[in-house]
Order: structure tokens, then sequence, then C-alpha cells
């Protein structure tokens, strides 16, 4: 199959309530999306543009690639539809592969057994072709074969990507709580940022979203921190065509060094880890840590940068009524030194957020996981402009 160069209809998926920012970056890239979905984006591609889309997307999560749509009602369906496809032409016989599936149809009740009958097909198929059979099993190093399945609706897709694109690669030391890296980009192209502005990061944590703001800011892409796609496990695989496009994301680094990015944590701990982190994402030297209270973090003045801040939600009993202090202070430290700043406030917990005592002049949706959450967008205004007390959120 000559996949490398024939458009084929291509899935994008990310984590709900990205959507959005993926289909920002996928038209940025120079793609026509065909449609956006809840959770992905559709859109007509190569194999080659599976490889440009995984090296540089921040907020997707897989690049499914269509081989073929069918109809099935039952796993013999899938046998017997999946068993009809070349796949001595797709996968190396003395390769290894993988089966990932996402299946709501009545007659399953175990999506493995729709991943066995996939698995089994191919490998029936490539016996009898070359006498030879690929290795498989559940790591995600090889190559990739997905299966979506939904009701009587089925379809094949070459996963070019493998482990997932939303961990971009660089973290070490995740930390308490940490944010996945796909949300905290997505949260950074939601906000005003104008990448050159300072932006302040109080409550840093593992240094996630100082990091994202960074890699950002100087069009660092994720792709320069892995190694290993499922695309390079496919035969046919170029690795010139791949090495240019790793050119490309080392030539497109912009450098800035009057940006002014500045993180801040009370726990020694965090800014340790936050630090190695920024190393191995090669940005420690744009990043000012801080180790203290958020409220004495530095903002620069004269300046109408962004301060984000991702607070604790408050999961377990007593701990919501020992945070409604904290993010009263929040609004103090935004009303006090953030003049002229945006505020952003990334939380899942709204009734410990009308405590900031601010009205947020955006509420943006998101998922921290399965957490239900909110980027609160504050316009700090200077001067004696009236405050407006938040009432509903």
């Amino acid at each position: 199959m000559s996949f490398y160069t024939t458009k084929s209809p291509v899935t994008i998926t990310c984590h709900k309530r990205l959507a959005p920012y993926l289909e920002q970056e996928v038209k940025e890239l120079g793609f026509e999306v065909e449609e956006t979905f809840i959770t992905g984006v559709h859109l007509f591609a190569t194999m080659n543009d599976c490889i440009k889309l995984n090296l540089n997307l921040r907020c997707g999560s897989q690049v499914l690639y269509s081989l073929k749509q069918f109809t099935a009602e039952n796993a013999d369906d899938i046998y017997n539809n999946a068993v009809k496809l070349p796949w001595e032409e797709i996968l190396p016989e003395d390769g290894y592969f993988s089966i990932t599936s996402n299946v709501m149809n009545d007659t399953i009740n175990n999506s493995m057994f729709a991943n066995l009958r996939v698995k089994d097909a191919i490998v029936d198929r490539m016996r009898d072709k070359t006498g030879k059979r690929p290795s498989t099993g559940a790591e995600l190093t090889g190559a990739v074969i997905h299966l979506f399945w939904k009701n009587e609706t089925a379809e094949l897709f070459i996963d070019t990507s493998g482990d997932s694109l939303a961990r971009h690669g660089y973290r070490k030391i995740p930390g308490r709580a940490p944010m996945l890296e796909a949300l905290a980009a997505s949260t950074i192209l939601a906000s005003q940022w104008d990448r050159k502005s300072p932006f302040v990061n109080p409550m840093c944590g593992s240094g996630t979203l100082a990091i994202e703001a960074a890699l950002i800011a100087t069009n660092t892409r994720p792709g320069l921190f892995r190694t290993n796609y499922a695309f390079m496990h496919l035969i046919g695989y170029d690795d010139e065509v791949y090495a240019k496009e790793m050119d490309i994301l080392d030539e497109q680094i912009q450098e800035l060094p009057g940006l002014k990015i500045i993180a801040s944590d009370y726990s020694e701990v965090a800014i340790a880890n936050a630090r190695k982190n920024a190393i191995a994402a090669g940005v420690v030297k744009m990043i000012e840590f801080q180790k203290c209270d958020f409220a004495d973090t530095t903002v620069p003045e004269g300046e109408k940068g962004v301060m984000f801040v991702n607070p604790e939600y408050g999961d377990r009993l007593g701990e919501e009524t020992e945070l409604e202090e904290t993010y009263a202070r929040i609004g103090d430290f935004m009303k006090q030194k953030c003049k002229g700043y945006y505020g952003y406030v990334f939380t899942g917990n709204l009734d410990l957020a009308k405590k900031i005592g601010l009205k947020a002049k955006r509420r943006i949706e998101f998922y921290n996981s399965t957490i239900d959450c909110r980027l609160l967008e504050y316009e700090l205004y200077e001067g004696t402009r009236k405050v407006v007390k938040e009432t509903d959120i």
C-alpha cells in the first residue's frame, strides 16, 4: 500500500474539551480540518503528513490513519473484514505490533475479545501470505493497529503515534497531581498571552505550565523530546522523511532572550523537581524559579503579562474550608500585584473560586482527568477602575 503518499481519512484524537485548541494547531500546520468533534478532529492526509502531525502537535493524543470502514454486527464480522486487508504490505513479518480499540457494541462485553479477533485476522493473513507472523503484545513500542467499533459501524486504523502524544516526553518527575502536558498547553493557548510579555506562574508544582509556556513561546515542538513512534515500525517507512521533519523542528525554534517566565512554589522539593524538568525540556535558562509563598511571587511592573495559577481543588474532606483562605488570597494577590495583567485561575472547584472575589471575564471549560474544570480569566485593570465582585461563577 502506498499510504505514505496516498491521502486517507485521518482522525486525531484528544482529551475532552481540547478539540478547539487541537483544531487551531492542525490549521496552523497548513491542514484543512473536515470536522471537529468533542474528542478530536477529522481531516484527509497521507502517512507522511501523519509524521509531521505527530512531531508538532501539543494538544493531541493519537493520529489515526484509516484503512477501512465497514459494517460489523459481531466479532466474526470484525475478523472477516480485517483478514481481507493486505497486512503483509503494512507490517514487517519479523516485527512487533499491538492492538488497541474503542468498542461500543452490545455483542461485546470485553473489548479485549475484539482486539483478539483483529490480532487473529492479521496473524492468519500474514501466515497465509508469507509463512511467517510478527510478534504481538500490549506494549505500544512497535506498530499499532486501532479498532473503532460503535454499534454496527467499525473502522480499522493504523495508529501512527503509539504512546499518547498528550505526554510530551520531557517531564521526568511529575510531582503531586501534575497537569497533563496537553492540557497545560491547551489552557495557555486558550489564554490572552502574546508569548512575548511576562508569564508568571505561582504554585508551579512540577513546573508544567511554565515549561509549556517556554516551549510555546520559542516554538519548540514535542517531537524533539521523543525518539519512538508507531509509524517507524511499518513497511516502507523512510527515515529521511522523519529526519527532514526533525530538521524543520530544529530550524523553527526562536530565541527570546528578553522573555520573562517566573515560576514559584513554597515547596523546596517542588522547585527542585520543576527545575529538573525544565532542564530536560531545555528551557531552564528561560525560567526564573522562586521558592516563596505565592503572594510573594515577583510580578514585573509596567508590563501587560499573564498570571496563571492552578491551585488545589480540595477533593478531600476538610480541605475545602482550609482552601477558602487561599482562594481569597489569590484574589488579593491579583488585585494588589497584578494590575494591568490578565489573571488566570484553573480550578475544579467553582465554590472555592467564588472566594476570589472578582468577576471572571471568561469561564473556559476543561476537564482535568474526570474533574469538570474552568479556566477563569480576569482582566486586572490598572488605575482606579471599579472592581466588580464575583456573584455568579
